[in-house]
Formats: structure tokens, C-alpha cells, sequence
């Protein structure tokens, strides 16, 4: 087994059910406290947080348990006294969780101090600042060269669709939460999206559920463009593959941010307000800055690895998912259903003209 493939198993297993990890107790004395986390963040990024807050609070038995955003959101709505932070990058569920309420609010000095843009009232917090980027092989690169926009990816896919055939692959929408939520954004904020969602048709794209399916078809070299995967996610994996480069799009770019919340039948909410403060903490979010790829918000943080180094580096081409009331509308069942039908008529916008 290559030594990438064997990464990416461990990374992004592909399984849905649930990965689960625990950190006993330490303390000698009396009784231990408990501490539920459920979230739909992997392994990998979520247990320099969890290792350092352990530390930090050794008493304290810690359980994180992480599955795929919808059935994240699912279990909750069927088991909500089971957790105490709920952890998630599909914004628009999170939101009406809180939002039918679901949370209890946080009041210390750093949810206070918290951005207004990254919080909604003392309730809902985001925690991480993360651009949504393409991912593309060196084959393309050295044959087609490298689309640095949709513009030129869209250019690409036209003027290469038979060499690119079932090179390519991005989120299906009607399966993934994720991929959903990017498709309405798209197509609110790019006049071409319909235009570019037909071309991906045209070659023939295949359609998965999680960034981790890409990055393992695009290290085993059987797809040559991905788009739309999680930034954070691809930016290990291409580290570790010379054939593999991340691609920020310079027209625009999407960030998506983890948005974290106290379940207002959290079964321990002390330890719950513990832990949420420290995901918003100079603490909390230096460990996210200095040991994952999930961009730190905090303002005080400065450099690599934080949301004030991206808006540097690409300034307007930013386009963060706005955390309010707005987000409810890309849940509507009606509009849902018909941008999926949408989706669906210009992705096979060729099959239905033969």
C-alpha cells in the first residue's frame, strides 16, 4: 500500500459510522467529571484541541465523537440531552438548531469579545476560518496548464472535455450537506456557476460525499481536478503529495467556519462552558493556528495558520458564509428542491440535448 493512500485512509476513512475517542480521567481524588463532544470534524484536526484541554483539565473524562454533518444533525434532533458541544461545518443546520432553541448561551469575557461577525448572539460561535479550494494533478498542470479561477477552470473543462472525461470530481449536493451549502452560495454570488455546473456535467464528474473521497481519487491519480473540497482538509494531503497542488481561486472564494454550541440539555454544562470557552480562547486558538489547518479567528492572532493571514494574502476575494438568519433560507424545502432541480437539469444539460 502507498504510503499516501495508507495517509488518506487514516485521515478520511470513508465509513460513516462513528469514530469515537476517549480520555479517562487522571485525577486520584473522588469523583471524575464528564465531558461529551459530538462533531463532524476528523480525527486529525479535532485532537490537538482535545489533547491540549485534557491537559489543561486533567479531571475531567473527555468523549469526542465525530460522524458526517446530516447524520450529526440527525442524532441530535432525535437524542439532544446526549452531548454537551456540538461541533459542525454545515452552518445552515447548526444555525437552526440554535435558532429553534436548542443552545444556551455563554457568557464569559471571551465569547464577550468575540467577533460579531463570527458569533450569533452569545449562542453560536465560529471557531475556524476555512476556504473552500480546488485540488489538481500535475498531469493537468503540465498539459492543460493550472486554472487558478472558475473562470479558467471553466475554460479548461470546455476546451478539454475529452481528455478530461472522468478526470474530475467534486460533492454531490443532493448527498452532502457540504456540497449543498456551496451550490446555493455559488449560485447567489456567480452569474457563470450554471454555466460552470454544466461543464463539470459534460465531463462527466463524479459526484461523492466528503473531501476525503476526492483526495483519495485525486492522489491514486484517477481524477485530475477537484473542486470545491475543504481547504484545511486538502492542505495536509497536498503537503505530503508532490503531484498534488491547492488551488485558492483568485475571482473569488468561499469560507466555511465550524460552528460550535451548548445544547441547552447539555448532560454537563459546566465542563460544556468549559470547553466552548476554550475553543474561542487565545489558548483554544492558538493550538488551532500553530497545529491544524483550520484557520484561527481569534483578532489577537497574527501569521500562519490564521484568518488574518488569508484576508492579507487574497483581501476581497474572500467570500466567508454570512452567520445569521440567512442561512435558514438555503434550508427551505421548496427552495432546496428546486435548486437540486436545477443542479441536476444543467449537470446533464447535454444528455438532454441528444
Amino acid at each position: 500500500m502507498k504510503p499516501l493512500t495508507l495517509l488518506l485512509m487514516l485521515l478520511f476513512p470513508l465509513t460513516t459510522t462513528a469514530e469515537t475517542i476517549r480520555y479517562p480521567a487522571t485525577a486520584d481524588q473522588g469523583q471524575t467529571e464528564r465531558l461529551v463532544v459530538h462533531g463532524a470534524l476528523d480525527m486529525t484536526y479535532i485532537k490537538p484541541l482535545l489533547n491540549d484541554f485534557h491537559r489543561r483539565h486533567p479531571d475531567i473524562d473527555l468523549v469526542y465523537r465525530n460522524l458526517d454533518t446530516l447524520p450529526l444533525y440527525r442524532h441530535f434532533r432525535d437524542t439532544p440531552d446526549e452531548a454537551d458541544v456540538l461541533i459542525s461545518s454545515a452552518m445552515p443546520w447548526q444555525y437552526r438548531l440554535v435558532n429553534d432553541g436548542h443552545a444556551r448561551p455563554l457568557d464569559t469575557p471571551a465569547s464577550r469579545d468575540w467577533p460579531a461577525w463570527a458569533r450569533w448572539r452569545q449562542e453560536l460561535f465560529a471557531f475556524t476560518f476555512e476556504p473552500i479550494v480546488m485540488v489538481v494533478r500535475r498531469e493537468l498542470i503540465e498539459r492543460h496548464g493550472r486554472p487558478d479561477s472558475h473562470a479558467e477552470l471553466l475554460a479548461t473543462l470546455r476546451d478539454h472535455r475529452d481528455d478530461l472525461r472522468g478526470r474530475v470530481v467534486t460533492y454531490d449536493p443532493a448527498r452532502s450537506g457540504a456540497g449543498y451549502t456551496y451550490a446555493i452560495e455559488e449560485s447567489r454570488l456567480s452569474p457563470r456557476y450554471w454555466d460552470l455546473i454544466a461543464a463539470l456535467g459534460d465531463v462527466d464528474t463524479a459526484l461523492v460525499d466528503t473531501t476525503g473521497e476526492m483526495l483519495e481519487g485525486l492522489g491514486d491519480g484517477r481524477y485530475w481536478i477537484g473542486y470545491n473540497l475543504l481547504g484545511s482538509y486538502a492542505h495536509r494531503v497536498v503537503e505530503n503529495d508532490p503531484d498534488l497542488e491547492m488551488v485558492v481561486p483568485d475571482d473569488y472564494t468561499l469560507v466555511i467556519q465550524r460552528l460550535a454550541f451548548m445544547p441547552r440539555q447539555a448532560p454537563h454544562p459546566g465542563n460544556a462552558r468549559r470547553f466552548l470557552d476554550y475553543l474561542i480562547s487565545d489558548a483554544g486558538q492558538g493550538v488551532i493556528a500553530s497545529q491544524t489547518a483550520l484557520g484561527a479567528i481569534h483578532p489577537e492572532l497574527k501569521g500562519p495558520g490564521t484568518a488574518d493571514a488569508w484576508h492579507a494574502e487574497r483581501g476581497n476575494a474572500l467570500h466567508p458564509l454570512t452567520l445569521g438568519p440567512g442561512l435558514l433560507a438555503t434550508l427551505d424545502d421548496l427552495k432546496r428542491q428546486a435548486l437540486l432541480t436545477r443542479w441536476q437539469r444543467e449537470f446533464n444539460r447535454e444528455d438532454n440535448a441528444n
